[in-house]
């Protein structure tokens, strides 16, 4: 059994989905196993991590658009407005979707569907810089 562990860093522009499917698949191919199991986490209280579809850019739209209506910037039932109105609602966006994934690694491929990819959903308004840790187990 062998491990590998990596930080990606990852630049946002703002509220949204990003993905980086791209940047894991080359992390991994260069990693040497080829059958596993890939988990990443964000290290960040106010995003989140989602396997999602890749191929319609509208789905991740609506995906941001849902969870504005669902938890809004500067609702008043929120008292957490340390860094501004759209502080408590990203935890609370972050809290409501997954802070980590885990992906399983067949013949040097990661099981991704057809159509899924993997996504860092920034909850915040401003840009930011995120880490995502990876860490893949196998052979």
């Amino acid at each position: 059994m062998q491990q590998r562990h990596h930080v990606l860093k990852l630049a946002t522009r703002g509220k949204g989905l990003y993905e980086f499917t791209r940047e894991v698949l080359d992390w991994v191919a260069g990693s040497g196993i080829r059958s596993g199991l890939l988990t990443l986490f964000v290290r960040h209280t106010s995003a989140s991590l989602l396997v999602q579809e890749n191929a319609d850019p509208t789905v991740q739209a609506d995906l941001e658009r849902f969870l504005s209506r669902l938890v809004p910037d500067g609702d008043p039932i929120f008292t957490h407005r340390m860094e501004g109105p759209d502080d408590m609602s990203a935890h609370a966006r972050a809290a409501l979707t997954q802070v980590h994934l885990s992906i399983p690694l067949v013949d040097g491929n990661l099981a991704l569907g057809t159509w899924q990819g993997i996504f860092l959903f920034e909850h915040r308004v401003d840009p930011m810089q995120r880490q995502v840790a990876l860490h893949l187990l196998g052979e």
